[in-house]
């Protein structure tokens, strides 16, 4: 079984990939589309020439490597994708070959947390117009899928992993609730650059409600990311 979880940037999409790689038959995958992204786009990502000369880069690639044979014999392939790395959502027929998640996080959280270290220019950045798509192939396709929003989840872990695991058919597991600390060696080469508060945690961290305002200039973004948003979570 392939797990494929698609986020945006800025949410626990990687305390989630620690939370399935806790599992003994499961084995996981972070950002793999990451290479690829950063080539396309040339953004100056830190460590975007090392990324894109370790990992593979060209997307047909990616898409046999993720639709091949589990790594380790494992049972399980957990698969951590950023939504906006999707760069032609035409191309996700392979998708249905995945047990596919949509985790969200409201937009006020997402800009607040992303402008604090990055210029925001458009909604794209944020994944929410490629989640969008995800889900409308998905449906089209008639491939069911699960809706998770980041708040529900460190509210109540246990009973959000239980549901997820229930849907796709597999039993949950307590191990899902923890982790060692550290780096995990599965983890994109990236974490010493991104990982510097869950490299810290051994559990998923509760979830704390803060008063965010964000600069006007950023108002259309936030508007049409929550237009994205309030139809996704209608989902769940």
């Amino acid at each position: 079984m392939i797990v494929a979880c698609w986020s945006g940037p800025r949410n626990i999409s990687t305390a989630i990939m620690r939370s399935w790689s806790s599992r003994k038959d499961t084995f996981v995958t972070d950002e793999p589309f990451y290479a690829y992204y950063l080539k396309e786009t040339q953004n100056n990502h830190p460590m975007s020439e090392k990324i894109i000369n370790h990992y593979l880069s060209d997307y047909d690639r990616v898409v046999n490597f993720l639709t091949d044979e589990i790594p380790n014999k494992k049972n399980i392939w957990y698969q951590k994708h950023m939504a906006h790395h999707l760069i032609d959502v035409s191309k996700i027929d392979w998708i249905k070959k995945c047990e596919n998640c949509i985790l969200l996080r409201h937009p006020k959280e997402v800009i607040s947390s992303y402008t604090a270290k990055n210029n925001l220019k458009s909604v794209e950045e944020l994944g929410y117009p490629q989640q969008f798509a995800i889900v409308k192939f998905l449906k089209k396709s008639n491939q069911r899928f699960k809706i998770i929003d980041s708040a529900d989840l460190l509210k109540n872990p246990q009973e959000v992993l239980f549901d997820w695991c229930k849907k796709i058919n597999i039993k949950f597991d307590e191990s899902m609730l923890h982790w060692e600390k550290g780096n995990h060696p599965n983890d994109g080469i990236w974490w010493q650059h991104w990982y510097d508060n869950v490299i810290n945690t051994s559990g998923f961290q509760k979830y704390q409600k803060k008063d965010i305002s964000i600069e006007n200039k950023y108002d259309s973004i936030y508007n049409e990311s929550m237009e994205y948003f309030n139809y996704l979570k209608g989902f769940k």
